[in-house]
């Protein structure tokens, strides 16, 4: 959060007193080894360079001290040495700072601060360097085709790479600082004359009345104040490491929230079928884009409705045609199918979690340890049935294929909670389970915005380009979901 101007110490004409403050703060030299100082002697007058190691750049340094003392022998001595000093800053990037409070949160964030004797100005130059990874293409978004390039921990470095795809004088990145202790630096990213004034308005309002100590999970806790997501599974804002699908969503009218140290972005606001639409669809021919688009659909519904389907024709077989009785289970289990469906969905979930934690060496050999020895084992002795292993199987891989690991994983504990209505009422509780999810997903709001939407409220023509893939040229307006002050796309 912004801090008040208020009750900040001023910069003292005395450098004496003005040391002694950031001996107190940050503990230079005894309890902050990461902190240090440069003390030379510039037109007769003292001058304290005070600098963080690791996220300043050594070369940016020691080229200003050279700068500063060439000034002895190039400039005559004079009264007006901040003056000379800050003509003499070969960097792009120099600012004054009236308080103390300030200049130590500059320091702390990587830019180097200069006070000069007798002066109640200092000089911030920015040279923070952050230690990071390059841009490369995000694990979870990848495609056949497109763009390579991802976001990184560096909120400079992803700043630029969407401006690099958004050349447009209304792009606005503001920067704020969140954060009692930490002072994370997050940017809000829109585009002037597109976005809803009243939507940066407010998102700029939630954003400055955070009070946290720090954001150690980044974009995650800034979105936990933002929409308030309480105990709801489903996720209210879009997460992103693609600067291409977030430079989409900036000319839709969307606004982007960019948070230093994560590499994902947070578009909102979003609706549910945000989350189901992959990058992939759009680096190929409509009709192609189309049938994944309608592939992934199935994936995704199949992994919320096919197992709680399955048990229920299991539990009352009259309801399936004789032409369909095969998908029954041909022999009896030892175990209650209901617990085998749950022991085999937690197993896929045990799995997952082993193979984030897994070194990539020996992820191959427990892939098969999982395969066979697990699952046809449990098989043969009587564990599982087989039907179990297959339809949990065609679930898991829905649950893979969508695209927002998010809201696969609501939409794992709404498959949990059917299965479980279905095993006390049968026909009954999948009727009510299933209206009541749909009541649920169709009750709730992100930032004033209908999750269901274009479904619910009904919008044909919003509705048709989420079901169909049009092509770029017949796209012609931006969704009215975001209240957009252009609502038309401009073809040449």
């Amino acid at each position: 959060m912004i801090n008040s101007t208020q009750n900040k110490t001023p910069i003292s004409a005395d450098i004496q007193v003005n040391e002694q403050f950031f001996k107190e703060h940050v503990e230079i030299g005894t309890g902050s080894f990461d902190i240090g100082v440069r003390k030379i002697k510039i037109q007769k007058k003292q001058l304290h360079l005070y600098y963080l190691n690791g996220l300043c750049d050594t070369n940016f340094i020691i080229q200003l001290l050279k700068e500063l003392v060439n000034t002895n022998d190039k400039e005559k001595l004079t009264n007006q040495a901040i003056e000379i000093i800050e003509n003499r800053m070969v960097h792009q990037q120099v600012s004054t700072v009236k308080n103390l409070d300030e200049a130590v949160d500059k320091l702390l964030s990587g830019l180097i601060i200069i006070l000069i004797e007798s002066e109640d100005t200092g000089l911030a130059v920015d040279v923070r360097s952050y230690p990071g990874r390059n841009p490369e293409e995000p694990d979870t978004e990848k495609v056949i085709r497109g763009a390579r390039d991802g976001y990184t921990e560096n909120i400079v470095v992803n700043v630029a790479l969407t401006r690099r795809r958004i050349r447009d004088e209304r792009l606005r990145n503001e920067i704020i600082q969140i954060g009692e202790r930490s002072k994370t630096d997050v940017c809000i990213s829109y585009v002037k004359d597109v976005a809803n004034p009243a939507l940066v308005e407010k998102i700029r309002d939630e954003l400055n009345a955070i009070e946290v100590d720090g954001l150690t999970m980044a974009d995650k806790t800034i979105e936990e104040f933002l929409v308030k997501q309480g105990y709801n599974p489903y996720p209210l804002v879009r997460y992103t490491e693609r600067p291409d699908v977030a430079a989409n969503h900036l000319l839709e009218g969307h606004v982007i929230i960019t948070v230093d140290t994560s590499p994902s972005v947070i578009i909102t606001p979003t609706t549910m079928f945000h989350h189901v639409q992959h990058a992939e669809e759009y680096r190929q021919a409509p009709s192609v884009g189309t049938f994944l688009r309608w592939v992934r659909f199935l994936g995704i519904i199949a992994s919320i409705y096919l197992l709680p389907l399955w048990f229920l024709f299991v539990l009352e077989p009259d309801l399936l045609p004789k032409a369909l009785d095969f998908i029954g289970p041909s022999e009896k289990g030892n175990i209650p199918l209901v617990v085998q469906i749950f022991l085999a969905d937690m197993g896929i979930e045990f799995l997952r979690m082993a193979a984030i934690h897994t070194p990539t060496p020996l992820s191959t050999a427990m892939g098969l340890i999982a395969a066979a020895l697990i699952g046809q084992i449990a098989i043969d002795v009587g564990l599982f049935v087989p039907e179990v292993i297959m339809y949990v199987a065609v679930a898991a891989i829905g649950t893979f294929a969508t695209p927002s690991y998010e809201l696969s994983a609501a939409n794992k504990m709404a498959r949990l909670i059917l299965l479980i209505a279905v095993a006390i009422f049968k026909l009954p509780g999948f009727v009510i389970g299933a209206t009541v999810y749909f009541l649920l997903l169709a009750s709730i709001r992100s930032l004033n915005t209908p999750y269901l939407w274009p479904f619910l409220p009904f919008n044909g023509k919003a509705l048709w380009e989420i079901i169909i893939r049009s092509s770029v040229p017949g796209q012609r307006l931006r969704p009215s979901i975001v209240h957009p002050q252009n609502p038309f796309k401009k073809h040449k």
